[in-house]
């Protein structure tokens, strides 16, 4: 008996051409590169999505925030983390909705048309968005020095920012100077956050220790306080809009080579 079934071809037994074929029901890849590796192409997007939505997004500071949250109020497992990571999640969606439709519109759907056939000038329509909500951020932050050590150690000279322009930072540099912004603006909301509850946490303490209640915890009487607070000043509400409206979107006039960056400030 042959080992070729009779009516088959070789074209089952070669992954390239299982690709081949699958890429022919895919519409909007009829660019420069072969159908096989586009369709790699666009399983490796979508496994680096996990990582973009982390780097990229506001994700990072509504999920430190919400954090902080939980040990400001003592309650370390309630709400459980998925919880948490969902509403993070679900807020971060929400708000990265227009720089999400700019990339559609932009860049996508132009390539899906045939408009765009080179995967290059896709990418570069398609990272333009994003990295004028980056730059929005920073620059509502007041946090370039920790671009401008990024590009310090890259070798850039930034003696003289008036002369830079925002296509001088590559997405290398921008990526990690975004999160350590993010990083440091969510430090400084989860501080805010945490103040109100110390408080309450330093009465209960000063009272137990008046009355010589030493072997109480001042944790468990305080953890009612915290929580009534809480929920008489709508906290959850508080918390979630001032996360959202604390994020700035880009001016989607001016574009990324035609803002020049002067010290602290970016003037377009």
């Amino acid at each position: 008996m042959s080992g070729v079934m009779p009516g088959s071809s070789e074209v089952g037994s070669n992954p390239l051409a299982v690709l081949e074929n699958a890429s022919q029901s895919i519409p909007g890849f009829e660019g420069g590169l072969s159908s096989a590796l586009n369709i790699l192409l666009l399983i490796t997007i979508l496994t680096l999505v996990p990582s973009i939505m982390v780097m990229c997004t506001c994700f990072v500071r509504f999920i430190i925030v919400l954090g902080l949250l939980k040990q400001a109020m003592g309650t370390q497992s309630m709400p459980p983390a998925q919880i948490t990571t969902g509403l993070a999640l679900f807020m971060t969606i929400l708000v990265m909705a227009p720089t999400a439709e700019r990339i559609h519109d932009e860049a996508i759907a132009p390539y899906q048309r045939g408009e765009i056939t080179n995967q290059l000038e896709m990418w570069d329509r398609a990272q333009q968005p994003l990295r004028e909500f980056m730059f929005a951020q920073i620059d509502a932050a007041d946090n370039w020095s920790a671009l401008f050590m990024l590009m310090n150690y890259r070798g850039i000279d930034t003696s003289e920012p008036e002369n830079m322009t925002r296509a001088d930072v590559d997405l290398l540099t921008l990526i990690p100077g975004y999160m350590l912004s993010e990083i440091k603006i969510s430090f400084l909301m989860g501080f805010r956050i945490y103040m109100p509850f110390l408080i309450i946490d330093m009465v209960i303490a000063s009272l137990l220790i008046s009355m010589s209640m030493m072997m109480l915890p001042p944790v468990l009487i305080s953890l009612p306080f915290k929580l009534l607070l809480f929920v008489l000043v709508d906290g959850w509400q508080l918390v979630v809009g001032s996360l959202m409206t604390s994020v700035v979107q880009p001016d989607t006039v001016a574009g990324a080579g035609t803002a020049v960056v002067v010290g602290a400030s970016v003037v377009t």
